[in-house]
């Protein structure tokens, strides 16, 4: 086998790799918005807005409804299965299962619905 056909062939291997990780990692359709909407709630809201309309608590804490205009929050999945770490101390260190992330990134898609003012 040559250096194309091995290089090529590690390619091929590499996106088979992360396309099933992010298959894994995708919302998928026996998502719980309701579900995230609790663990939200229990994590999150101490310092988060969660809903549509009002401040975040902590005042450096975005609210969650935001947080689609600074990124897609798909982009959180590996975060939320690792653990989040922070620089500020107040945010705990948490991760969640992979269909708690499913439900939670579900919820946080749900927010994007309906722009309101902040």
């Amino acid at each position: 086998m040559g250096r194309a056909s091995s290089f090529i062939l590690g390619a091929g291997r590499c996106l088979t790799g992360a396309l099933v990780l992010g298959a894994a990692l995708t919302t998928d359709a026996n998502a719980d918005q309701e579900q995230g909407r609790r663990l939200a709630r229990l994590y999150c809201a101490r310092c988060h807005s969660i809903d549509k309309i009002s401040r975040s608590p902590l005042k450096l804490a975005p609210p969650f409804r935001t947080l689609h205009e600074r990124y897609p929050v798909e982009t959180l999945q590996e975060a939320l299965a690792e653990g989040i770490v922070t620089g500020h101390p107040s945010m705990p260190e948490f991760s969640f299962e992979a269909d708690q992330v499913n439900d939670f990134i579900l919820f946080l898609k749900s927010l994007e619905d309906g722009r309101v003012d902040r």
